[in-house]
């Protein structure tokens, strides 16, 4: 519902864990045409911002379940 609304972003961070950088995931980005930026390995600033990226997320789905009598 988020993309159906939102659109599909333009570019999404994380870390680099195996499961973002896997052949899947390469696809699925190719496919969307979205930008995986990955963080630089053991770069604390980086690997922070996209830990607070996500927590705002979180918070901003939680409040959207709540406004809609989610769970």
């Amino acid at each position: 519902e988020i993309i159906a609304r939102h659109g599909v972003p333009v570019s999404i961070i994380s870390d680099r864990d195996s499961y973002f950088t896997s052949r899947f995931w390469k696809l699925l980005h190719k496919a969307l045409g979205t930008q995986l930026d990955l963080s630089i390995a053991y770069h604390p600033e980086i690997d922070g911002q996209s830990e607070r990226t996500i927590q705002t997320l979180e918070d901003m789905l939680r409040a959207c379940a709540m406004d809609f009598g989610g769970n």
